[in-house]
């Protein structure tokens, strides 16, 4: 596997749990998070909001090029301050979205 990373077109796939909280704007975040969504989607990035944060599928690159983006885009909206956290994993035995995760363990539960 060391020598599949050394190869040029190896591109990491990361799945990371993303929540991005601006700090300084009151107490609605809803238009702050849907720009950001809109940055998500327009990447081109694979995502599902969920109640605290977002999951977003991709290559390294592009999803942190789009993290990046959506303070850039929560910053001119005029938010001060930003705290994020991201959880993330990575695998390089296989290919493993988040559709899969879930399939997996929903399947157990029949």
């Amino acid at each position: 596997m060391a020598a599949r990373l050394e190869e040029e077109s190896y591109r990491m796939k990361v799945l990371i749990d993303l929540c991005i909280v601006p700090i300084g704007v009151g107490v609605s975040l809803s238009p702050y998070i849907a720009a950001c969504q809109k940055v998500l989607t327009e990447a081109g990035l694979e995502i599902a909001l969920h109640s605290y944060g977002t999951n977003v599928e991709g290559e390294w690159d592009e999803v942190f090029a789009a993290v990046k983006r959506c303070h850039e885009v929560v910053h001119g909206l005029g938010a001060p301050r930003i705290t994020t956290t991201i959880k993330l994993g990575t695998r390089t035995d296989r290919v493993q979205t988040m559709e899969d995760k879930l399939r997996s363990v929903q399947g157990k539960l029949l």
